[in-house]
């Protein structure tokens, strides 16, 4: 039987808002935001895989089946920064031996967190 092998293309967000969520990943990741239309909008973070945003008819809140972990040096300046571009934290930062993370909410409610340790 043959190996699949598949190269991961890019992560797609259904959003109601690509252009916005576009401006506030890239301001997060680095790279440009990129608006095609009202309907498709995407950043390529240099060293990671593109992140798509779609807008989607059936948007849904609540628990995230994927999340984006994003290491930083200090949580508490990541989450500064990130509340100033729209996003909102979930909890007090929890810090334990391994390090620290803090759980957040982007603009449309996707959750992610910034961790201070490769760890995750």
């Amino acid at each position: 039987m043959a190996v699949l092998r598949a190269r991961l293309g890019q992560l797609v967000v259904d959003c109601a808002d690509p252009g916005r969520l576009a401006r506030f990943w890239a301001a997060l990741l680095g790279g440009r935001p990129v608006v095609r239309d009202s309907a498709w909008a995407h950043v390529d973070p240099p060293g990671a895989p593109r992140l798509a945003f779609q807008q989607g008819a059936r948007v849904t809140t609540g628990e995230n089946r994927l999340r984006l972990d994003l290491v930083v040096e200090d949580v508490g300046r990541a989450r500064a920064a990130a509340v100033r571009r729209g996003a909102h934290p979930v909890g007090a930062t929890v810090t334990d031996a391994r390090g620290a993370f803090q759980v957040m909410r982007d603009p449309e409610g996707n959750e992610f967190r910034f961790v201070e340790s490769g760890d995750g």
